[in-house]
């Protein structure tokens, strides 16, 4: 009753000043801690007794790299950043993609995806990777067109992760500029006090941007500003957002709706003549979350022909938000369509945050399907060639490279994630019928996931799950694809594709490994697959091969089919399960078990090759040894590498391993002491290894630079660029 009661007294602007100023306590408490934890992901384990405090966080010694912000001006003005260690390994490394030469937003309706998820800078600060199985992440790129990354700090940068795989889907990264409390006061004063401060921390902000590969800004100046200002505030939003556009072509500065023309912080919950001043100036505009059901239309008339940059805010938790948030996110999204303006979604981590039921994989996948279910698709892909997806979400419990296991510790990387699938959300409330879900436990192909299929299929039925929604216009030249594919028992699982031709002629063309007499009746042509013998290649992984050719067609869908095969077809592909497996729980004529592991689509020749390891110019720097225990050493440095010919060729990344060796009776490199172990994977041309354990014995160590093609294929490691270190010279 007392909240009702307090709600009659204090008006709304209060309200959410008052829950922003709490949650702004807790998240500088967390940025407090943060900056004392951040030499190297610890375990829960380790948290649990205490050490001493390590020294400050200095951004220039060789440590684990990480992402942070910039919280002065100071800071900002003088270029530091760049001088970090960090820095190199904070560049993205994936360009936004585009089927076509134009980087411009669609006309239509957008959704931005404002982060703000626990402060920022949690396990995704950790550049190449953390050890939490169970982070937080966000897979629905095809649902966004924007995506933000916010925190409390004065300049907040994405961290690379976020710009990598956003970037793959096709989807716009901003940063955040923001100024609050009495600290943004003092911070204002010195960035308007002149037309040219305005323009430098402007040029800065752009300079940013530009060298670490993401895509504009979010400007919000929560602060109360003298009316003297204002005009030095337009220069500098103005002056951003002309070199951001003249830098980065397709770039974004959008204004927050806070402080307005009269320099009150005055949230106007839409657009209008107190606020399109700086709407005028840059690309758009994100409107305060707490607005009423007409002012959607209301904003839309004022910004004209540019509606469709009015992009109304929605606060997940609620707050305050029409509709109220959180599982009703879509009573907002249903009002914003229907009068043709764009959506802010803020803080989709309230189910993460929240701990919604049942676990966070479920929850989140019903979640955005409400989204989807209110504002349809806005992302298509495939839609360049090389296209591979591994179904990765960024994070798991083992690591696979072509169908062997090499790591089964738990971690998690954003940046490490496939083209996500359009995996049709159900609730699993009635269990007949086949389960499709990205399963992280089952032996993966590639990375940490798969897509399992699991159910009930009856003798002669199949059973098709969308995959992707494509916008891939073919040539010429023929497909290749290829995937990999583990079932059981008659279990069999193949492709349906669907293309359109350019008078809108739909057809539908079959991949399966066999073709069974119900196929003929519901494709316009079936191709058989061949199976491809690749070496090394873990037993039980089957790779299914074909050619297709449609000149002039768009592939627009890609969907996996459930079927099974023959009793007598059934033999020769129990020739390739591993030796020794249990059969004993054998399934029911009408059970169904596959996993599906990759999708490849590449041009029918195209050049799949690696440089040799001699073309490669591979450095160690900032060696640093440590003694260990029982006679062991422990050895820290950071690994670059580039071609020697000083070509930029596009790799999708790079896995490293390392060997250690000990000395043969020649006193010359010799055995292997153990074999090759995974040490984490690269997106720059850098990795940094932190405290190796180097047993006595041991006379060189040799790491491994494993080179991967952005079509799925991996160099081989006795093929692969290698650094050599001798550590008697040490």
């Amino acid at each position: 009753m007392l909240l009702p009661r307090l709600r009659s007294y204090i008006i709304r602007k209060t309200l959410v000043s008052l829950l922003n100023l709490l949650r702004l306590v807790h998240r500088k408490a967390q940025t407090f801690v943060l900056f004392f934890r951040m030499s190297k992901p610890t375990s829960a384990l380790e948290n649990q007794f205490s050490a001493p405090s390590p020294p400050p966080f200095d951004p220039t010694q060789p440590a684990v790299p990480i992402s942070y912000p910039i919280k002065t001006l100071e800071e900002l003005e003088s270029g530091s950043y760049f001088e970090s260690f960090h820095y190199p390994f904070n560049k993205a490394s994936v360009a936004l993609q585009s089927a076509s030469s134009s980087l411009l937003l669609p006309n239509r309706p957008r959704v931005i995806v404002c982060h703000d998820m626990d402060g920022g800078y949690g396990d995704d600060r950790w550049v190449q990777g953390g050890t939490n199985s169970n982070a937080y992440a966000i897979w629905h790129w095809y649902l966004m067109d924007v995506f933000i990354y916010f925190s409390h700090s004065l300049v907040t940068l994405p961290p690379p992760c976020w710009t990598n795989t956003a970037h793959r889907h096709g989807v716009k990264v901003l940063g955040t500029f923001i100024t609050e409390w009495d600290e943004g006061t003092l911070i204002c004063n010195k960035l308007l006090s002149t037309e040219e401060s305005a323009q430098k921390y402007a040029k800065c902000l752009t300079e940013l941007a530009v060298a670490l590969g993401f895509d504009g800004w979010l400007i919000n100046m929560e602060v109360e500003l003298k009316s003297s200002q204002i005009p030095n505030l337009k220069v500098f939003v103005s002056h951003l957002t002309q070199t951001m556009h003249s830098s980065v072509p397709g770039s974004l500065v959008i204004w927050y709706d806070s402080v307005t023309t009269d320099g009150k912080l005055n949230w106007q919950d839409q657009l209008n003549e107190k606020n399109k001043p700086f709407f005028d100036i840059c690309d758009g505009i994100f409107v305060n979350y707490t607005w009423k059901k007409n002012y959607p239309m209301l904003s839309a008339d004022v910004a004209g022909d540019r509606k469709y940059d009015v992009y109304m805010g929605i606060d997940v938790f609620g707050r305050g938000s029409f509709g109220g948030g959180q599982w009703n996110t879509s009573v907002a999204l249903d009002v914003l369509k229907k009068d043709g303006v764009s959506t802010a979604i803020f803080a989709p981590g309230w189910i993460y945050e929240t701990n919604q039921p049942p676990n966070f994989q479920i929850a989140q996948n019903h979640w955005w399907a409400l989204v989807e279910k209110s504002w349809g698709i806005a992302q298509n892909y495939p839609k360049v060639l090389p296209f591979y997806s591994n179904f990765d979400q960024g994070h798991g419990y083992h690591v696979s490279v072509d169908g062997q296991q090499v790591s089964d510790a738990p971690w998690c990387n954003i940046s490490s994630q496939g083209f996500q699938p359009f995996l049709e959300y159900t609730d699993n409330s009635t269990p007949d019928g086949i389960q499709v879900h990205i399963d992280f436990r089952e032996a993966s192909y590639s990375g940490g996931g798969n897509i399992t299929f699991k159910g009930k299929l009856e003798d002669n039925a199949i059973f098709t799950a969308r995959l992707f929604q494509g916008d891939l216009l073919l040539g010429d030249l023929p497909l290749h694809f290829t995937y990999s594919v583990k079932s059981e028992n008659i279990s069999q699982l193949g492709l349906c594709l669907n293309f359109s031709s350019a008078l809108k002629e739909i057809k539908s063309v079959l991949l399966v490994s066999q073709n069974l007499n119900q196929f003929s009746s519901k494709f316009n042509k079936v191709i058989m697959t061949r199976q491809l013998e690749k070496p090394g290649t873990s037993r039980g992984w089957v790779i299914q091969e074909s050619n297709i050719s449609m000149s002039g067609y768009r592939l627009t869908e890609i969907n996996a089919l459930c079927y099974q095969s023959e009793p007598e077809f059934d033999e020769r592909r129990q020739n390739s399960l591993s030796e020794g497996q249990d059969n004993s729980c054998s399934q029911n004529p009408t059970d169904y078990y596959a996993v599906l592991g990759h999708i490849s689509i590449e041009t029918f020749g195209h050049n799949s090759g690696f440089p040799p390891s001699d073309l490669w110019l591979v450095e160690g720097q900032y060696i640093k040894w440590t003694t260990g225990s029982k006679g062991s050493k422990n050895l820290s440095l950071k690994i670059t590498w580039k071609l020697k010919d000083g070509n930029d060729y596009a790799f999708r990344n790079y896995n490293i391993y390392v060997e250690k060796l000990a000395e043969d009776a020649r006193g010359h490199p010799g055995a292997t002491l153990g074999v090759h172990e995974y040490l984490g994977v690269a997106r720059v041309e850098a990795f940094y290894v932190s405290d190796l354990e180097v047993p006595s014995g041991t006379s060189n160590i040799k790491f491994i630079i494993q080179v991967s093609g952005v079509g799925g294929s991996n160099q081989k490691l006795t093929e692969s660029p290698v650094f050599l270190l001798d550590t008697e010279a040490w």
